[in-house]
């Protein structure tokens, strides 16, 4: 296990109705004027908004609201967001929605207080300071909610990229299981690849004796696997939404990744699809995850081995292990397939004469320099190899 520092201050408020508690929570962590930020019509129409608001009235916190955040969220509406807390004074950011609206929300965050332009942190420089933002979650999927994370897209050019720092932690996060019960199907199996594809990414590590976060990510894995099948079957069953929506968390504050190098190439390769195609987040995953790690295999077969007999149930076969780890990454492909995910480009909507834009811009756009690293280092020829494979 390697040195490290862990830092995760967010207060959860966690169960049903928990977002009348927003306004009290907000004056809490020292807001006193807030931006509302959402993404469509749904918050509005189903009440949620409203219940917002009247929380922050009951406290006597005034507030603004900006909505219209996209999935795989735009630089346009951040750079608005910046103008508008500058402006208005805004001292306090409440996020109304899933991963999109949070992230968003944690860019226009640091923004506000930074002299240059926003997207120096979406460019490697690391976030160190940002107004506070409070979360009311409606999607489980990103773990944005928990997470140092946030990841824009820039419209110049169409660059999906991420940033960090602990600065953009949320101070607080309301997490209400049945705000997810009306959620269409798709939208709750991409949320489900999600979070798994955010503990694949820590369980792919090439750090030594990490036995206690390999169980915790096998043990949410194996939430996964249990409880997305009943909430697909029943979309109202609260508990599996409950169990779904605190694994989402725990997924990506990165309890599970402490002490351990970590992947993050899956992620890499979907973002110029969905950069691209505009695609759900998650689908793009659910295609690009069993191919990236059947291409990588073979670094550390044992790894992949592993993750078969321990989640996925699969006979270990000591004298051809490989077989054993490509059975885990079928299971893998199966499951996802079995709750609604695409398999392939087609069903993405993604097409093979875009393989070349695609790699491009991911080995060489927006400064890169032909290689992305995590716990294989991939060069052009090898991401273009393994975008074929999803064809």
């Amino acid at each position: 296990m390697e040195n490290f520092v862990f830092y995760s201050p967010t207060c959860f408020v966690f169960g049903k109705d928990a977002e009348s508690q927003v306004g009290a929570m907000v004056r809490r962590f020292g807001g006193s004027k807030v931006l509302i930020h959402y993404g469509g019509g749904s918050a509005l129409r189903s009440g949620l908004i409203d219940r917002v608001k009247a929380s922050l009235e009951a406290e006597g916190i005034p507030f603004l609201l900006l909505g219209g955040v996209q999935p795989n969220p735009r630089s346009g509406l951040v750079y608005e967001g910046i103008e508008l807390c500058r402006n208005e004074k805004i001292d306090f950011i409440l996020a109304v929605g899933g991963g999109s609206v949070i992230d968003s929300s944690k860019a226009i965050a640091a923004g506000t207080v930074y002299d240059g332009d926003f997207w120096d942190f979406y460019s490697g420089k690391r976030i160190e300071e940002a107004l506070p933002v409070g979360t009311v979650l409606t999607i489980a999927a990103a773990g944005s909610e928990g997470s140092p994370d946030s990841v824009i897209t820039r419209e110049d050019g169409m660059f999906k990229r991420g940033a960090s720092g602990d600065a953009i932690r949320p101070r607080f996060s309301v997490l209400n299981p049945a705000l997810t019960q009306t959620l269409p199907p798709f939208q709750t199996a991409a949320g489900i690849t999600d979070i798994m594809a955010h503990l694949y990414e820590r369980y792919l590590t090439n750090s030594k004796e990490v036995e206690v976060t390999d169980r915790m990510i096998e043990a949410l894995l194996l939430t996964m696997i249990h409880e997305g099948p009943r909430v697909i079957a029943d979309p109202n069953n609260y508990e599996a939404r409950a169990n779904i929506m605190w694994a989402g968390m725990m997924a990506h504050n990165n309890s599970c990744g402490v002490g351990r190098s970590q992947d993050w190439n899956s992620h890499n390769i979907e973002h110029e699809l969905s950069a691209l195609y505009d695609c759900a987040h998650g689908a793009g995953l659910a295609v690009t995850m069993p191919a990236v790690f059947t291409y990588v295999m073979q670094h550390d077969v044992m790894r992949f081995a592993k993750a078969a007999v321990r989640v996925w149930g699969c006979q270990m076969d000591f004298d051809h292990p490989e077989v054993t780890a490509r059975a885990g990454i079928e299971a893998l492909r199966n499951f996802l397939i079995s709750i609604g995910m695409p398999k392939n480009f087609a069903e993405l909507g993604a097409k093979k004469e875009d393989i070349p834009t695609l790699v491009q811009a991911l080995c060489r756009g927006d400064g890169r320099m032909g290689t992305i690293s995590g716990f294989v280092t991939l060069n052009e020829e090898d991401c273009t190899k393994i975008y074929e494979m999803m064809v």
